[in-house]
């Protein structure tokens, strides 16, 4: 059975039999991080956008690994121009890998890299993933606002867990997440993007009862705590 691991903010590590994936790997500088990159034993690094909160050790994890970045098209291009093994896509589209099906959907967000100074450099458009392994299906919607596709989302896939925003000012807060819970009908919701920085800090359990309250489960995860599902 494959398992999750919270690792703070919008970081998962996501593991099945011998492949292990990381989404997301804000470690450095996050006062949330569960573990340091170094730690990091990976063959994949998913990349929903490329704000710093997300694109964060992606490089140093995977040069250290040889892993492989899965990213959308134009912060591939750039990962690979590093030197980096990289795998494009793009919205709508999807690719049977080693360990399973990954599918990237919108998200309703930016996707910036901050160069330093004043340079900022296009990544192209955010993404959300869909990655199904071990007959299992888990839904990162990355950094992004409700939309109304998320019922076609659910509805395309039976999504066993949906990890989804809940900090507000940069995403959804917990009312447009609950209702994205509804659109989704996920086996399970796990809050993410929350309580990092001062200016995303949400209430976790009153975005758990109203889901619950809705008839579906909610669940908030710990700080290095795992998951099987």
């Amino acid at each position: 059975m494959p398992t999750l691991t919270f690792l703070g903010h919008d970081a998962f590590l996501l593991e099945h039999e011998a492949h292990r994936l990381i989404i997301d790997p804000f470690l450095s500088g996050n006062p949330q991080a569960a573990l340091k990159p170094g730690a990091i034993k990976v063959q994949y690094v998913l990349l929903t956008h490329a704000h710093g909160d997300h694109f964060g050790d992606a490089v140093s994890i995977a040069r250290a690994n040889n892993a492989l970045i899965i990213a959308p098209n134009e912060l591939a291009v750039y990962c690979g121009n590093l030197g980096l093994r990289s795998h494009a896509m793009h919205i709508g589209g999807a690719f049977a890998f080693p360990f399973g099906r990954v599918k990237l959907t919108i998200a309703h967000h930016g996707s910036g890299l901050d160069l330093g100074g004043d340079a900022l450099a296009y990544m192209g458009n955010p993404c959300g993933f869909i990655i199904a392994l071990g007959g299992k299906t888990v839904y990162h919607a990355g950094d992004t606002g409700l939309f109304l596709d998320m019922k076609l989302i659910g509805e395309l896939d039976a999504i066993d867990v949906a990890l989804l925003p809940i900090g507000d000012n940069f995403t959804m807060g917990v009312r447009d997440a609950v209702k994205a819970t509804e659109f989704l009908k996920p086996g399970l919701v796990v809050p993410m993007h929350y309580n990092t920085f001062d200016l995303i800090k949400a209430d976790a359990a009153a975005f758990v009862e109203q889901v619950q309250a809705k008839g579906l489960a909610a669940r908030a995860m710990q700080v290095g705590e795992t998951l099987t599902f």
